[in-house]
């Protein structure tokens, strides 16, 4: 998997590339927490539930209905505290929550994930998968091991999502300055 630091990279992106007004700091908060929460199945593993079993790491908390329904809730939640729209904070929510177990599908390690569960328990990787997978284990990552995974996702993630959400506020500021 990637990190939980790198996860965030997505919707930090998307803030990145619309209107401020449309990505507010609370709704970006929900979109990092949507990014992360997958990921809360550890805790799972750690009470005893097997990492292959449906809900164990990447499996029902990285398929797509998960995303909907975090995304169906965080975003009823934000849209009425803040006034916002429903759809945009949904769609914004959504492609965050998404955007985890799609990275976790381009991981060199683990299982797969189960994305179309509960229709599906079969795991799923992409045919491309550069980024290397995070070590579960702490002291694992504070070594070699842990380098070698932040620059990969350096390389893989933050670059091409700065990049394209650079692209977009610089088109968003030629297009308002026209």
């Amino acid at each position: 998997m990637p990190t939980i630091i790198t996860h965030p990279a997505v919707p930090i992106a998307i803030a990145l590339a619309v209107r401020r007004n449309l990505a507010t700091f609370w709704l970006l908060a929900c979109g990092i927490l949507a990014s992360i929460a997958p990921d809360f199945d550890v805790a799972l593993h750690r009470l005893g539930v097997p990492y292959a079993s449906e809900f164990g790491h990447r499996g029902a908390s990285h398929s797509i209905l998960f995303s909907a329904a975090l995304a169906g809730l965080l975003a009823l939640v934000y849209a009425k505290a803040a006034g916002k729209r429903f759809i945009w904070s949904f769609l914004f929510i959504f492609a965050a929550g998404l955007s985890h177990p799609l990275l976790d599908m381009c991981t060199d390690g683990g299982l797969g994930v189960a994305l179309f569960w509960p229709l599906s328990e079969q795991r799923y990787f992409a045919d491309f998968r550069p980024i290397a997978v995070s070590p579960l284990n702490l002291s694992r990552f504070f070594g070699s091991a842990g380098l070698a995974v932040l620059r990969s996702e350096l390389i893989w993630v933050w670059l091409p999502a700065m990049t394209l959400g650079l692209c977009g506020f610089l088109y968003r500021i030629k297009r308002n300055a026209a």
